[in-house]
């Protein structure tokens, strides 16, 4: 059972979904919504499939069993290409940015604008400058700057304003604040609060348990594969998600009436 995602319209919704590599399987028959205008947190300890779950939204795996709705209509993702098409964006722990490169570049790469023969310099540092300040990126000295300078919350800053910029309506963060300072941490969870603000489904996968009750609308757990919880994040207390994660059940009072059960 999958419980009400809550008051945003639910963007995407996943039901059944199953992955398999070999004779592993790594995904059973998960349901999971995650609706626009709140921050879904995506739990559970190593091993349990949230990064295969996320690969599979971001097409890079393709689902062997369930079904996918975009808005509320079928849809099949088979490739990045599809998922991007969608409005679906994905930064990856290692955030895919080019040290030797600055930050405009970085948010162009590989969606380059041309002006005729050339790069549309002007234009790509005005889009940037505008979707940097449109989240309050502000740290930075200059957009010219080489990424290798920025600090890990400015690295990460830039990772979410280059995923933000291609008319995304879902953006997936995982482990966004990952080996970052208190002062850093902040900054990215302050990001992530802007990025809900403006609208945006956002799924975070996180360890962090003071994170997830900082900036999460909703949790949803897996262990081993399966979909054990989910529920907006007043069903939970810290100690009931530990639970889930780590056995796939919680008898404790506060998640009760909020458990979503597969």
């Amino acid at each position: 059972m999958v419980k009400d995602p809550g008051s945003g319209e639910t963007l995407l919704s996943l039901r059944g979904i199953s992955k398999h590599f070999g004779a592993v399987q790594a995904l059973y028959d998960v349901d999971l919504d995650l609706p626009s205008g709140q921050v879904t947190a995506l739990c559970g300890d190593n091993g349990a499939g949230k990064s295969v779950l996320t690969k599979t939204i971001a097409g890079i795996h393709q689902a062997d069993g369930g079904q996918m709705f975009w808005e509320g209509k079928p849809v099949h993702i088979r490739s990045a290409k599809d998922s991007a098409a969608l409005g679906i964006e994905t930064v990856y722990q290692d955030l895919a940015l080019a040290d030797n490169l600055d930050i405009v570049q970085n948010m162009f790469l590989g969606r380059e604008r041309r002006n005729g023969f050339f790069l549309d310099e002007d234009g790509m540092e005005r889009a940037a400058g505008e979707t940097l300040a449109s989240l309050h990126v502000t740290t930075v000295r200059s957009i010219r700057q080489p990424v290798a300078t920025l600090s890990g919350g400015q690295r990460q800053a830039v990772a979410v304003a280059k995923a933000v910029m291609w008319n995304s309506k879902l953006v997936m963060l995982d482990e966004p604040t990952a080996a970052l300072g208190v002062a850093q941490t902040q900054m990215v969870l302050d990001l992530v609060k802007r990025l809900k603000s403006h609208g945006l489904a956002v799924m975070v996968i996180s360890h962090n348990l003071n994170d997830v009750f900082e900036v999460a609308d909703r949790v949803a757990i897996l262990h081993l594969g399966r979909m054990v919880a989910q529920d907006r994040l007043s069903a939970f207390d810290r100690q009931s998600v530990v639970d889930y994660m780590t056995t796939g059940v919680s008898s404790r009072e506060v998640a009760a009436s909020g458990q979503g059960r597969n």
